[in-house]
């Protein structure tokens, strides 16, 4: 499914409302959001119209023969769980260096709610690396119309675009302060 597509549906089908907020810089940036839904991804690669390559986990192929296919024709990019391979965060950056945009989910899976205790700082990590904005992003009713039970069901969907964040310098405690004002921006945003 085509991006235009994507957004066409879930605008009709489960009434999506989108606050673009200021919008999106110019890319290069990550783009970091909560995670309810298979289909989080799908909606956040139509609101932003970019491509968007995805940081995922790789056991999340061999599941589904539909997420599989949506997987590969998204681009995106496996890790394998609890290990940091250099190859993925490699194909990251080089993705940032031509432009474009990288997504994760600092969750690392699909939850119910969102809880910044769950989240890893990894997309403040890679940003602060890469000298990009972190974009924040919050999705909200993803988790009813195809949440963890893996049931479509009727519901409404609100997307919400936070200001770019930057961190400044390098170290951990930038990556630290920059993935704190990311986690609480996402928990006011779900909220409100």
């Amino acid at each position: 499914m085509t991006p235009p597509l994507v957004s066409a549906v879930a605008k009709v089908a489960w009434r999506m409302r989108v606050d673009l907020g200021e919008g999106f810089p110019d890319p290069p940036f990550v783009l970091a959001a909560n995670h309810h839904s298979f289909l989080d991804p799908f909606i956040i690669g139509a609101i932003v119209r970019n491509e968007v390559r995805f940081l995922a986990l790789e056991d999340l192929f061999g599941n589904y023969r539909w997420v599989d296919f949506a997987l590969r024709a998204y681009g995106v990019i496996p890790l394998r769980r609890g290990v940091v391979q250099l190859g993925p965060v490699r194909a990251a950056f080089a993705h940032l260096n031509s432009d474009g945009v990288v997504g994760l989910f600092p969750e690392g899976t699909r939850h119910w709610a969102f809880d910044p205790a769950r989240t890893r700082p990894g997309a403040a990590w890679l940003a602060t690396r890469a000298a990009v904005p972190l974009v924040p992003m919050a999705l909200v009713g993803t988790e009813r119309v195809l949440g963890v039970d893996n049931r479509l069901h009727a519901g409404r969907v609100r997307v919400t675009v936070g200001p770019p964040l930057r961190g400044d310098g390098m170290d951990r405690h930038t990556v630290a302060d920059l993935h704190s004002r990311w986690a609480g921006w996402v928990a006011n945003a779900v909220d409100g």
